[in-house]
């Protein structure tokens, strides 16, 4: 029997070292390193987290900055390993986490189109097939032949949105990328991802715009330094993190 759970994480903990003194040179990093006098303190980003995604829900994953979003969908895309619990993914992943994330900064756009069509397996063929498709869904005619690393972040964000969804993944994951771009641009992406929706695909959604989170999304997941404090309906879920900004307020 087919399990309908396309992402399960279960008790997942991930745990960084920080240095606990300064050092303002690599010579004094590694001298202290070969005495043995580094010290490091343990910071958990996410604690015991878990939550089970059905195949075709569309999750918003709501919280201030630094309280574990985008280190739970790197755990989820297999970026990072748990230090403690489990996570399991069954299905293909289109990942847009961070902007320009495997775009070559002296490469065109026009390249990078198919550096990122290798590196997401998809051959040379099939990417001259859809080359004109992700230009104009990117919108970016008058400059393919321009190096990425004079693209500003709405334009890397464009192009990197419209080669990510260039084939309906089972699981697409979107981190607060698109808030770079127009408000046209946003509608545009959000319409795409409610049609990839319709198809089947289940999404994993982190945005600061309640709004766009209640329209997207039927679920929500609330982290606060590394601990959920909620999970369920999404705008239950989303009114109950308002109300907390409030009161901090």
């Amino acid at each position: 029997m087919l399990n309908d759970y396309v992402i399960e994480v279960e008790n997942a903990t991930v745990r960084f070292n920080m240095a606990s003194e300064k050092i303002d040179n690599l010579k004094e990093y590694f001298v202290k390193l070969v005495k043995h006098e580094l010290m490091f303190q343990e910071f958990l980003a996410l604690k015991d987290v878990s939550f089970s995604v059905k195949r075709g829900e569309a999750w918003g994953l709501v919280g201030t900055n630094g309280s574990g979003k985008s280190t739970l969908l790197k755990l989820i895309c297999g970026i990072l390993k748990p230090y403690k619990g489990n996570v399991t993914v069954r299905g293909s992943i289109a990942p847009l986490i961070e902007l320009g994330a495997g775009f070559d900064g002296e490469l065109t756009a026009t390249e990078n189109i198919y550096l990122n069509g290798a590196v997401l397996g998809y051959s040379k063929e099939f990417m001259d097939a859809h080359f004109q498709e992700i230009v104009d869904f990117a919108e970016l005619w008058d400059f393919m032949n321009m190096p990425i690393k004079n693209y500003s972040s709405g334009m890397a964000a464009r192009l990197g949105f419209s080669i990510a969804t260039i084939v309906r993944p089972d699981i697409l994951i979107v981190d607060e990328v698109l808030a770079v771009g127009d408000a046209a641009f946003q509608e545009k992406c959000q319409k795409r991802m409610q049609e990839m929706l319709a198809g089947g695909t289940t999404l994993l959604f982190v945005s600061h715009t309640m709004k766009t989170v209640r329209e997207l999304c039927d679920h929500a997941l609330w982290i606060n330094k590394g601990i959920v404090q909620m999970q369920g309906e999404a705008k239950v879920v989303c009114d109950a993190y308002l109300k907390s900004l409030a009161v901090r307020v």
